[in-house]
């Protein structure tokens, strides 16, 4: 190769590196988030968890699939409306409950390879601006949450007190994915309220079910930093299984599709959602074939497709709601 190709490609390395430079290990560098960013914005962006969408698509996911069970339950398809309010809500609260997280971990992330390259202890932007940001975030979920029955509304505002001690579980607990659960599942109790503006069986069967799936699918997150979380003192259940990592991501893995089939069976569901229900067991099978062992990579690859199967499941129960008229 000739002394100006060599020189090009040094050049071309370079400009990689400064433009990735801020990109964080668990986010996408050719996301269309990050390619639209401004610099100065980036920050925030990344605060937020705009650039790693997996966070509030699986705040999503329950809110989705409990308005689809009740819309099934109601002989019908879930509400359009309540589908988008939920959308728009799961993105705020994911952006405000990972600023309010970042602020309380700053020191911690410092020592985390994954994390230190994050806003606030890389110094990118003051504690001052994020908690700005913050506010903020929660004044949208706020505004998307007074659209809903007073039900609703009182139910969302309870799921604060759980949201406001989560970052500070994984310092006196091994189990802070326990508390995530009971966060991340609300919607699972939410979509349902919303649109019957009450609490019953198959909302709070659907509820456990996300309660164990979330603890499933954030113990495979949390194999990404077993070793630094050791030498910091972050505990989690991926440090508390250890070597039984499968066997503990798999019967919490069991216990979401037993109470999936619960709430079905309680909430009327016939056979789309059955089969639904099957293509969400096959995937999460899936996962357990490949979490023992699994390096940081594959830990993220197996974490970020739990997406996927929470929209298989919501897609079984609303294609039901949306067949009720023609099926038996």
């Amino acid at each position: 190769m000739s002394a100006e190709g060599q020189g090009a490609q040094i050049l071309a390395a370079a400009s990689d590196d400064l433009a990735n430079q801020d990109v964080l290990p668990d986010a996408k560098p050719t996301s269309l988030v990050l390619r639209l960013t401004p610099p100065a914005a980036l920050p925030f962006v990344q605060l937020a968890r705009l650039d790693r969408p997996i966070g509030w698509q699986l705040l999503l996911a329950p809110c989705w699939q409990s308005a689809a069970l009740a819309g099934l339950a109601n002989h019908g398809g879930p509400n359009l409306a309540h589908l988008a309010l939920f959308l728009i809500g799961a993105i705020a609260m994911r952006g405000a409950g990972s600023t309010y997280n970042d602020i309380l971990d700053r020191k911690l992330d410092a020592g985390v390879a994954r994390t230190k390259g994050r806003p606030l202890p890389s110094g990118r932007v003051s504690v001052r601006a994020a908690a700005v940001f913050l506010v903020f975030q929660a004044l949208i979920g706020l505004a998307v949450l007074l659209c809903f029955n007073r039900f609703t509304v009182l139910l969302g505002l309870g799921s604060l007190a759980i949201v406001a001690v989560y970052p500070l579980m994984k310092r006196v607990t091994a189990w802070p994915q326990a508390v995530l659960g009971l966060a991340f599942s609300w919607g699972a109790l939410m979509g349902w309220a919303a649109l019957r503006g009450e609490l019953a069986a198959p909302a709070l069967l659907l509820y456990a079910s996300a309660f164990c799936w979330t603890i499933g699918y954030d113990t495979i997150y949390a194999m990404q930093d077993a070793r630094d979380d050791a030498i910091v003192g972050i505990r989690s259940t991926a440090r508390l299984f250890g070597a039984h990592v499968r066997t503990g991501v798999g019967l919490f893995y069991l216990g979401a599709a037993l109470l999936a089939q619960a709430a079905l069976l309680t909430g009327g569901g016939r056979y789309p959602a059955q089969i639904g229900l099957c293509l969400y067991c096959l995937h999460l099978a899936w996962q357990l074939r490949h979490v023992e062992g699994a390096t940081p990579p594959m830990a993220l690859r197996l974490f970020r497709s739990n997406w996927h199967a929470g929209l298989i499941l919501f897609a079984g129960f609303a294609l039901d709601g949306w067949t009720a008229a023609l099926l038996p």
